[in-house]
């Protein structure tokens, strides 16, 4: 009887691992139970290291251009808060600029406003364990600390803060009226808002179609998102929350971060070390985030999401009682 070679077991290896990864995406989904379920799912990807260990510093996606170019993922991640700090204006803002971060990850983008930008940064996440690696992380002379709280009941006073930063925080928030008044609440009168989120079509529009509705399904419930707003709709929800000054800007950012998707599953592939450090467990954790990471890349491809960018000005009272008024007079 002849056995096996080495390079026929390691492939029969990967394929049942690859099995196992497809049975534990399909058999347990991340679904969005409570803020204590997204404070759990966050918990786990931090205490393993592994979605650090791929994703570094920056749990979000990266910036690529206009048109996009091919750019080391690592390096996008950083460009993006860059493109993002000159896109809302900050870059003109003078050191000591206070700036409340939101959904802050493990601080990647707190350290950079920080650190090359001199702002006096606070960074918030509903997860424990984010909070405790972001402060590891954190030199002590870079001007960023971090603590834990629910961006949909802030604790911060209003008028707080003289800018107000999110990064791919909003498909948690189970409601985005008040998320958006949140926002802007802790805001200081002329302070500034900037927004980045993943976003779905604005189905009021154009009706998810039979193949898009068990995609969004798919992607709500594997990383305990409640719900995507559209770019339109949540644009409109901060208007409405009568703390904006004027129409909210809003841009499209889904080509300049579409490579990201594939980049972040070529990483397993171009850092094998990966293997040795995490293991084979960590492997097959791993290969149960491909399919949702495949998806992602199909829905905002194929137009099903789009990368949403939003800035808004928090008005002063002045404007908000003519903001009140307008919205009285136009409900007569």
């Amino acid at each position: 009887m002849t056995l096996p070679s080495t390079p026929l077991i390691a492939l029969g290896s990967l394929l049942g691992l690859g099995a196992a990864g497809l049975a534990l995406y399909l058999l347990l989904p991340r679904k969005y139970q409570s803020a204590n379920s997204v404070a759990n799912a966050y918990d786990e990807w931090t205490e393993d290291g592994i979605l650090e260990f791929y994703w570094g510093e920056h749990i979000h996606l990266g910036h690529y251009g206009s048109p996009p170019r091919r750019k080391d993922f690592l390096v996008a991640k950083a460009d993006f808060v860059h493109e993002m700090v000159r896109w809302g204006g900050l870059d003109r803002l003078p050191p000591g600029t206070t700036v409340l971060d939101v959904g802050c990850g493990i601080g990647g983008s707190s350290r950079i406003l920080a650190r090359d930008y001199g702002f006096q940064v606070t960074g918030i996440t509903i997860s424990p364990q984010q909070v405790a690696r972001a402060s590891q992380l954190t030199p002590p002379d870079v001007s960023a600390q971090f603590a834990v709280d629910d961006a949909m009941a802030l604790s911060f006073p209003d008028a707080s803060f003289d800018v107000v930063w999110s990064i791919e925080a909003g498909p948690h928030m189970p409601d985005k009226a008040v998320f958006a008044r949140e926002l802007l609440r802790v805001l200081k009168p002329g302070g500034i808002l900037v927004v980045a989120d993943w976003n779905q079509r604005d189905d009021r529009q154009v009706p998810l179609n039979a193949w898009e509705q068990p995609v969004m399904r798919q992607l709500l419930d594997q990383w305990a998102h409640p719900a995507f707003a559209s770019i339109e709709g949540f644009a409109e929800q901060l208007e409405a929350t009568g703390l904006a000054a004027g129409r909210v800007v809003t841009a499209d950012w889904t080509s300049e971060t579409l490579p990201s998707w594939l980049d972040s599953i070529w990483q397993g592939v171009a850092r094998p070390a990966g293997l040795v450090r995490f293991g084979w467990s960590g492997l097959l954790k791993s290969l149960r985030e491909v399919p949702t990471l495949l998806l992602m890349r199909l829905a905002f491809g194929a137009g099903l999401c789009r990368f949403g960018m939003f800035r808004a000005v928090r008005s002063t009272p002045t404007q908000s009682s003519t903001v009140a008024l307008s919205t009285a007079s136009s409900n007569q």
